[in-house]
């Protein structure tokens, strides 16, 4: 396989309802109709121009895909509910571009978000999937973050880590977020700020925890002949593989590391080519996990990593990531895929990375009982 897999088809556009630390009043199916909106006014299609739909959300229920496809005036050809989580953007786009490929739609508008009442969060904590329900839930350990606690104890161990060590990526993330006006976390965080924080789990304290929120993020995928407008991104290469292990790891490795050498190969670059990293970050032990295995520490060397990415010499999660921005539930697996499309664009304002030409987008999710079971990977560029 190799580039040319993807020839003909673009991704044309991509937008991030702002996201809402405390929402008080709306629905997700709300939320997830003015990303679909913002989406039309953004790429210059019309409704009648859409013919296919995919929606990824914790809260929709109980309506579905075709619920919101009717909801929005949408009569598609092609429609996909999705159930990845932090996989789910790329899962979303790995799909649309098959389905454009084989004529089953012409252009996509793929949806994701949730908003969360207090209740609802805890639903979604308590009864993830099965396993969480029968055997967590009795332990009342308190939803993923003890879970990542000791993942992040382990990772520390095994590559002589401190607090400060994984602080310095919450920091670095912060500063990006400082000039993000979508950004929920904007206020300058300290190392010491950092530090202080009260732990949650140990050794995670709260900003090592991804603060929850309302919104929703959409992408519009496209023939590349229907594209209007410059600015389109074009797919190099696209990985996935889930359930790699069964559980029976360590969960210090995600199966990025299996994917990864097929996925520089079939883009035609390597990391040393890559102008920017889009990584899911719900916990930043997660984040030095996947630039890990996607090649960024060829030589595992952690510190080294942690200086690249602290002094930005590597551009990681130029919104500032979720660990700031927020994680909007189902959105979160789709919010470093709009980061990235608008880098490549060049509608990033003041955090705009200078000649942004290539990005690399990871999915990471759908924890069973010790971590995630999902996750992907594409290479984008600019057209």
């Amino acid at each position: 396989m190799s580039a040319s897999d993807f020839d003909g088809v673009v991704v044309a556009a991509g937008v991030e309802v702002p996201y809402s630390r405390q929402p008080t009043t709306g629905s997700t199916g709300e939320l997830l109709a003015q990303a679909f909106g913002s989406l039309l006014h953004e790429s210059g299609f019309s409704a009648k121009d859409i013919d296919g739909l995919g929606v990824a959300s914790f809260t929709l229920g109980p309506d579905h895909g075709i619920d919101l496809a009717w909801r929005l005036g949408l009569s598609p050809r092609w429609c996909m509910d999705d159930c990845h989580g932090g996989a789910s953007g790329i899962n979303l786009l790995q799909h649309a571009i098959r389905a454009i490929q084989h004529g089953d739609a012409n252009v996509i508008a793929l949806v994701s978000g949730d908003q969360f009442q207090p209740s609802d969060f805890k639903n979604l904590v308590e009864n993830y999937n099965l396993t969480t329900r029968t055997w967590l839930r009795p332990l009342k350990n308190g939803g993923p973050n003890s879970v990542f606690a000791m993942l992040t104890q382990r990772h520390a161990r095994r590559h002589g880590l401190t607090r400060a060590d994984y602080g310095a990526i919450c920091v670095a993330q912060r500063e990006w977020a400082s000039l993000n006006p979508k950004a929920v976390y904007r206020t300058p965080m300290s190392l010491d700020d950092y530090l202080a924080a009260p732990l949650v789990a140990d050794p995670l304290g709260r900003l090592d925890c991804v603060p929850v929120v309302g919104g929703a993020n959409a992408i519009l995928v496209t023939r590349n002949d229907l594209a209007r407008g410059p600015g389109a991104v074009r797919m190099r290469a696209l990985k996935c593989l889930y359930n790699a292990d069964h559980q029976m790891g360590d969960g210090l490795e995600t199966s990025l590391k299996q994917v990864a050498a097929d996925l520089w190969r079939q883009a035609g670059v390597s990391p040393e080519d890559i102008d920017l990293v889009s990584v899911y970050d719900d916990y930043p032990v997660m984040v030095l996990a996947q630039l890990s295995d996607l090649g960024f520490a060829a030589d595992g060397d952690m510190c080294a990593l942690i200086a690249r990415i602290a002094s930005r010499t590597l551009p990681v999660n130029t919104s500032g990531g979720q660990l700031s921005v927020g994680q909007a539930g189902a959105a979160g697996g789709m919010h470093g895929l709009v980061e990235a499309i608008a880098q490549l664009q060049g509608k990033a304002g003041d955090r705009q990375v200078k000649h942004a030409k290539l990005a690399v987008v990871s999915g990471y999710g759908m924890v069973e009982y010790r971590y995630g079971m999902c996750a992907n990977a594409v290479v984008m560029e600019r057209a």
